[in-house]
């Protein structure tokens, strides 16, 4: 009787094949249970339950019991191979074979993805530089100018006179392509403000000017990688008209302005908050950058493939996040769910990405024996009650099912591998004073 042939080849850094050629002895074994099985149950006219012969279990069964003994012994040499082996697969295995020959072994390959195997360096003594972010007198007007805006009220524009950029403007519109209306094109009563950028670029400038009750023609050309292909790299020509015109009021800062909030009695008191939330902005924003920085520089000194099946979860997270916000910012979830679809190739990259920084860390944490304790967990889930300024019982219960620990986990894995870098690293610190666009926001 031959002997269980088996054989792993590596397709990729992150792809394996088991080739295996099982002897027609154990393949005939497996048939005969399966028929077995089969007869106990079959009910074939002229033959008692359990009696049935072989010859005609075939004529009725033999596609059925030999796809069921394929499946049987596939799923028993596959499993226990990587068993034996100690082989973590992060797919599915394709499974590629031609049937069973009576009398003739059986063969067939399992594929599947793995992590990649590596030894992880570079990340030791890395030369790195902090910019350390100062906030300005410049930002501080912003948020102030910020402030004003939450409490700010809309009035008509009494006078007649032109759209400015700040203004709100009440518009119908529509679009046509070729000398056709387009229904994705077409709006009334769309609040807009001007500057706001929520439209295609040239959309609002161009009503820049425009009085209350009047009706233009703008002509305009889309982005060529706007989402919606037909219109990509198009001349549309709008259709505009100005129903209403409003403007902002914007409060003055003053004594009367704090009575707008219950925790400040003074308006030093709102200022010195307002420093004082925009100072530990700025210390975000400078770890995160510095973050930043260590992955790209462990990255690039450590090249290794990221598995596929990986990417496509970590890009299907990203739909679903793009998805979740469209819908928060008022967009329906037919047109959410359309446009985040869509936005798939876009994200490959940022996935990829995210993959290979996790598989890295883990695989810098495993090397360095960081590991997570009780305790660890214990002072997290502190960190975040006094953070939102909750009680430690409610954080606690968020974290009762595996999958959130396990992210939790993660992510004071992720935290002590770059506390262990940025200790063992020559940090150059750059002061920089002023939170720059976009930070203050």
């Amino acid at each position: 009787m031959s002997d269980l042939c088996v054989k792993l080849e590596d397709i990729s850094q992150v792809k394996k094949k088991i080739s295996f050629e099982i002897p027609w002895a154990f393949v005939k074994e497996e048939l005969e249970n399966v028929y077995r099985d089969i007869g106990k149950k079959a009910k074939i006219k002229g033959f008692r339950p359990g009696k049935i012969p072989r010859k005609i279990l075939e004529n009725y069964f033999k596609a059925d019991a030999e796809g069921e003994a394929i499946t049987n012994i596939v799923n028993k040499y596959y499993w226990q191979e990587l068993d034996d082996r100690e082989i973590v697969t992060l797919s599915r295995p394709e499974i590629d074979q031609h049937g069973l020959m009576e009398n003739t072994d059986f063969s067939f390959s399992a594929s599947f993805e793995t992590e990649p195997v590596f030894e992880p360096h570079g990340y030791e003594k890395i030369e790195l530089e902090k910019i350390n972010i100062s906030v300005s007198e410049g930002d501080i007007e912003k948020r102030f100018q910020e402030i004003r805006k939450m409490f700010a009220t809309m009035q008509d524009v009494t006078e007649d006179r032109q759209a400015v950029m700040g203004d709100f403007v009440t518009i119908d519109f529509v679009g046509t392509l070729d000398g056709e209306t387009l229904a994705e094109l077409k709006s009334e009563n769309f609040l807009l403000e001007l500057g706001s950028k929520r439209l295609i670029p040239g959309f609002e400038e161009q009503l820049v000017g425009m009085r209350k009750g009047e009706t233009k023609e703008i002509n305009l050309t889309f982005p060529t990688d706007y989402s919606e292909k037909k219109m990509a790299g198009k001349d549309v020509i709008f259709t505009v008209t100005v129903k209403i015109l409003k403007e902002q009021k914007l409060p003055e800062i003053d004594d009367n302005f704090i009575k707008n909030f219950d925790k400040y009695n003074t308006l030093d008191d709102l200022k010195n908050d307002v420093r004082q939330s925009m100072e530990e902005q700025c210390k975000r924003q400078s770890d995160l950058e510095l973050q930043d920085k260590i992955i790209d520089a462990v990255l690039k000194a450590n090249e290794f493939e990221a598995p596929p099946s990986l990417v496509e979860r970590q890009i299907f997270y990203m739909i679903s996040d793009t998805q979740k916000r469209m819908k928060s910012a008022g967009m329906d979830e037919k047109n959410a769910m359309e446009l985040s679809l869509r936005m798939h190739d876009q994200f490959k990259q940022d996935a990829e990405k995210a993959v290979r920084s996790f598989l890295l860390i883990k695989k810098i944490a495993e090397k360095e024996a960081i590991t997570v304790s009780d305790e660890d967990i214990d002072n997290h889930i502190k960190e975040l009650a006094d953070i939102h300024h909750t009680d430690y019982e409610v954080v606690k219960s968020a974290y009762d099912n595996e999958e959130r620990m396990n992210s939790l986990k993660s992510e004071i894995i992720q935290k002590k591998v770059f506390d262990f870098i940025k200790h063992q690293a020559n940090i150059k610190a750059i002061e920089k004073v002023g939170m720059g666009q976009g930070v203050a926001d």
